[in-house]
């Protein structure tokens, strides 16, 4: 398992700070396959994705990894999953928090 990115340990913080539900970190979701959501709460069946390398050309934004993750977010969909993607701007910026404790609330209400 890769060690979390610095934009995953931002949001770690932020939630933590925030008070939001501890999610569960590198969550497989759909076995026999290894595909991980960043932060995910299993019960709720939401996840988060923390995407970086938006602008630098990173894995997600190459042709090849663009596909795949348009199969990951697929298949948690037709799971049922809720799946939340954000850029590291929306993270810094903390529009990425803010959105996601509405998701959390309406969830859970």
């Amino acid at each position: 398992m890769a060690k979390p990115s610095d934009l995953e340990e931002t949001l770690a913080w932020q939630m933590k700070v925030s008070k939001i539900p501890v999610p569960e970190r590198e969550h497989r979701f759909a076995p026999p396959r290894r595909w991980r959501f960043d932060f995910a709460w299993p019960a709720l069946m939401v996840a988060v994705e923390a995407e970086g390398g938006t602008w630098a050309g990173g894995r997600h934004t190459t042709g090849t990894g663009f596909r795949a993750d348009c199969q990951k977010y697929n298949a948690a969909v037709e799971l049922g999953w809720r799946v939340l993607r954000f850029t590291g701007t929306e993270i810094e910026d903390g529009s990425a928090l803010l959105q996601l404790g509405r998701v959390l609330t309406m969830v859970t209400a």
